[in-house]
């Protein structure tokens, strides 16, 4: 009889365990996808403006940005997002991925 059991206590660990694999690979899965989504956003912003000169004199601005969650907005970066939303108007892009962006550059 203790055997039986050990077996069904087996066959249980087991059919969880896979459970619990499955959803980490959905979460991961998500994950990936999102940060991917960003990602392409972001390159397609830094390779568009590698040598613009109001972009570049952003970096210092855009770094205090990221580094501080958002929180510290500096002059040149404001500058920045106004003329890269200019030129690109059809761009849907964060203030968050444009700061990244430029530090990419």
């Amino acid at each position: 009889m203790s055997r039986l059991r050990l077996m069904a206590a087996a066959a249980l660990l087991i059919a969880a365990t896979g459970a619990q694999a499955s959803s980490f690979v959905v979460t991961t899965d998500t994950l990936v996808r999102a940060l991917d989504a960003s990602s392409n956003a972001t390159s397609k912003i830094s390779s568009s403006f590698h040598d613009d000169k109001i972009v570049l004199a952003a970096r210092d601005d855009a770094a205090s940005f990221v580094a501080s969650q958002g929180e510290i907005r500096g002059v040149h970066l404001e500058g920045a997002f106004a003329h890269i939303r200019e030129i690109a108007p059809t761009l849907q892009a964060s203030d968050a991925q444009l700061a990244q962006a430029i530090l990419a550059i």
